[in-house]
């Protein structure tokens, strides 16, 4: 008999790309339609990586192609790709905002 059971029991099959991107674009807290390192942090958070705050750097230099620190809109393709190839299930996580530098 188990001692607890987890409270988000994550889906068998891997998120697609379209609710991948969703779900990035949902963690924009700020609303100025980029993602942040912050904001990248919480939404790998949200998608259960380990350690979302590596993640979201590696995600950075994986997709921010111009350098500025935040995904753009142009810039979330590739962002979207490289979280997918992890295949991440959706999880509950909180959210906060931070603007670019």
């Amino acid at each position: 008999m188990p001692i607890f059971l987890p409270k988000d029991i994550p889906s068998k099959s891997p998120l697609p790309e379209q609710q991948l991107k969703e779900i990035f674009k949902h963690h924009d807290t700020n609303g100025d339609g980029q993602l942040n390192k912050a904001e990248l942090k919480q939404a790998f958070q949200h998608l259960g990586a380990l350690i979302p705050g590596w993640r979201a750097h590696r995600a950075l230099h994986h997709a921010d192609a111009d350098g500025d620190g935040c995904i753009s809109e142009k810039e979330m393709k590739d962002l979207v790709e490289y979280a997918a190839k992890f295949g991440y299930r959706a999880r509950s996580a909180g959210i906060s905002s931070v603007t670019c530098r």
